[in-house]
């Protein structure tokens, strides 16, 4: 890949963009580390929050409340730096990044899917509940399969914000894009202007945005005529 840049763009541009490719694969990772993560753990509160047991409810409230509270700036700062600074321990920055990025987009993706499930007519819990179906059954037969219709475009659309998100974990020293791009611009080096990288980067994060944005549309305006 690198011998091919270099064909094409010259041997300084050729480096330099292979560096900013192979970067782009850590911004690749965590994002899908943090889309997982989040989905996994906001799905389990999107359950809790609908959970007929008002403590449950008040606790997985607490929860997203908090983390769509604080600004993921503040969470990779708290978590990458603050937390090894105060109790003297060793945060590799990947797992700091990923816990941070999990965290926000948890908080996100929960309250996504309970509009999703609450877009569902109460009639169809009623419906349910007169069969003597259990909650859980009602929620995976009858409500879920109805409420993935509607959460699949927004769900998808969501994951451009993760992408952009992983920009800010440069400041915990994690080698993503921007990470590398910083570090380039910042060189001194002829070539190397940040008027030339950061565009560079911008054309790179859209070229990972953009076909996700596009996506979501379709499938939003699928099935909306289905």
């Amino acid at each position: 890949m690198t011998e091919i840049l270099q064909w094409l763009f010259g041997e300084f541009y050729g480096n330099m963009l292979s560096v900013l490719l192979n970067a782009t694969q850590w911004t690749i990772y965590l994002s899908l580390t943090a889309f997982i993560g989040g989905g996994l753990i906001g799905l389990l509160f999107t359950v809790l929050k609908i959970v007929p047991v008002r403590w449950v409810q008040w606790t997985a409230t607490t929860y997203i409340w908090l983390f769509q509270s604080i600004p993921l700036l503040m969470l990779l700062f708290l978590i990458g730096l603050g937390i090894p600074a105060f109790f003297k321990v060793d945060i590799p920055p990947w797992f700091a990044a990923g816990v941070s990025l999990t965290l926000f987009t948890s908080a996100y993706m929960s309250e996504v899917w309970r509009g999703a499930l609450q877009s569902v007519p109460q009639g169809q819990w009623e419906g349910g509940k007169a069969l003597g179906l259990t909650f859980m059954q009602i929620l995976t037969s009858i409500i879920a399969p109805q409420a993935l219709r509607v959460a699949i475009p927004p769900t998808v659309g969501f994951m451009v914000q993760v992408i952009k998100g992983t920009s800010m974990a440069y400041i915990i020293d994690y080698n993503d894009l921007m990470r590398w791009g910083k570090k380039i611009a910042n060189s001194q080096i002829d070539g190397a202007e940040p008027f030339i990288v950061y565009p560079i980067m911008a054309v790179i994060y859209f070229s990972l945005c953009f076909p996700l944005s596009r996506w979501s549309k379709a499938m939003e305006k699928r099935l909306a005529n289905s």
